[in-house]
């Protein structure tokens, strides 16, 4: 046998390609993971925010209003929707927040509050008007007639008629007559419900008349004139001690009536007269999210003059006190739009966008480590074949015929061929290809100058070969391997 026949080589064929597909699966399953995370992060910023409101009684202003601003939110395609829940009036609303039934209600502030009920908009001020009918002068009398309650202290022993028939209306008349030195229990109070307001201005028992809206108030006006018609022009009765009720009692404010608010002809009344207000409002739950509440609040004030056309009552809403000891603090989220001090979306969400880029380097960096223990084996792969050209490099160069430098060809061939599917698989890199390649310039190198000696010494010349110039790029490989 002889001694300058090629060695065996080693078994040096790359892995097969398992553990690449592994991690083309890997990165294929990262990147839709990604890709859906992505997807899934723009659709829930994209969606609108959907808040339930809780208003009540059925047909009253308060729900037109709130069925008013859900479709103005709908069809500028804002990103808060309203969706209307119908109750039967205030107390429902408010159990429903309450009990977590509900984002927002429609209440009144002297009303029963949950214990994290906070203000997000005053939709009207309700004023008190309390009022005594003068009496109709008897046939053919030219004597002015004379009302049999002049001011508040003449209430006492007498029956008031009180338009409305929440028990609110009541705990605030006990609360104007206290305050003003009448003692309660001395007035009788009868309440009569919107839809009784013509047996009211009939009932000859009822001395005076108490009511509780906004002072563009129909139910109002219509009162104050049909006891009018019934019992002679109304004598308006002024709340002297209103300051000293707010002091007491924050949720309730001192105000004025203008003259000839309810009427201008004849002017009613005739000049303006201190009263007590109570707001009318949108309440939330503390825990309501600060974001929701500011966008809404901001497309309540931004439809608000759009929907006067249709409601004149939305010339009422108003923003709610932001001072921290009011008597019902605002949510977070409109005091922020109130006192201009919202976050824009990189304050709101900075700390999330860094943790998000964190993430993703952790997982480029976790990848790459990845790819390159599934590579260690196609490393350690591609530096034996290529430590074999180079031993075959050595055997070339003491070659004793053309037959043992073919074979050697023909081993370097099988060896290029697999290199270059390594490479095409993205085993090795474009340095490791180039590296094999200066061992492959060094083979055939060897190989030449073994045929030129050989030639020379013509010692075998059957089966003489002529090796053309060795590839040094990867591109020369590929076209070699062809050959």
């Amino acid at each position: 046998m002889d001694s300058l026949s090629p060695i065996k080589a080693p078994d040096t064929t790359l892995p097969s390609r398992n553990k690449r597909n592994l991690f083309s699966f890997f990165v294929l399953f990262a990147g839709i993971f990604i890709f859906v995370a992505a997807a899934g992060a723009l659709y829930y910023a994209l969606r609108p925010t959907i808040l339930r409101i809780a208003v009540g009684p059925s047909n009253s202003d308060d729900q037109k209003l709130i069925k008013a601003l859900a479709q103005a939110f709908a069809q500028q395609r804002m990103a808060v929707r309203l969706a209307p829940i119908p109750t039967t009036g205030p107390s429902e609303s408010l159990m429903l927040l309450g009990a977590g039934q509900t984002d927002l209600a429609v209440a009144r502030a002297d009303l029963e509050m949950p214990s994290d009920a906070q203000s997000v908009a005053i939709l009207r001020k309700n004023v008190v008007v309390l009022w005594s009918p003068s009496g109709l002068p008897a046939k053919n009398s030219k004597k002015a007639p004379a009302p049999k309650i002049k001011s508040l202290e003449d209430l006492a022993g007498h029956r008031l008629g009180v338009i409305g028939t929440t028990q609110a209306n009541v705990t605030l008349l006990h609360i104007i007559l206290s305050e003003s030195g009448i003692d309660p229990d001395k007035v009788a109070v009868v309440q009569f419900a919107i839809s009784q307001i013509g047996e009211m201005s009939h009932d000859k028992s009822i001395d005076a008349f108490m009511s509780v809206g906004p002072l563009d108030s129909k139910i109002t006006s219509e009162a104050i004139a049909a006891t009018a018609r019934e019992r002679g022009e109304p004598k308006f009765l002024p709340i002297d001690v209103s300051e000293a009720i707010a002091q007491k009692h924050p949720l309730y404010a001192s105000e004025e009536i203008p003259g000839s608010t309810f009427s201008s002809s004849p002017a009613r009344p005739d000049d303006k007269i201190e009263t007590v207000s109570v707001n009318h409002l949108i309440v939330a739950r503390r825990a309501l999210s600060e974001t929701a509440v500011g966008a809404f609040t901001r497309q309540l004030f931004a439809v608000r003059q759009a929907l006067e056309r249709e409601l004149p009552g939305a010339a009422n809403i108003a923003t709610p006190d932001t001072d921290k000891d009011a008597a019902l603090p605002a949510h977070r989220g409109a005091a922020a739009y109130i006192d201009g001090t919202e976050r824009t979306f990189l304050e709101k969400y900075s700390d999330y966008i860094w943790g998000v880029l964190l993430l993703l380097s952790g997982l480029g960096s976790a990848g790459a480590w990845f790819r390159s223990y599934l590579k260690r084996d196609e490393k350690a792969k591609s530096i034996a074949l290529r430590d074999r050209v180079l031993a075959l490099s050595a055997l070339a160069r003491d070659g004793n015929s053309a037959s043992q430098l073919r074979d050697m060809q023909h081993e370097v061939d099988a060896i290029i061929r697999e290199t270059l599917e390594a490479y095409d698989d993205g085993a090795i890199e474009e340095g490791d290809l180039s590296a094999f390649g200066l061992a492959l310039e060094q083979f055939h190198r060897a190989v030449a100058d073994r045929h030129e000696v050989l030639d020379q010494s013509g010692s075998d010349q059957e089966g003489s070969i002529q090796p053309g110039p060795a590839p040094s790029s990867p591109d020369q490989i590929r076209l070699r391997s062809r050959q």
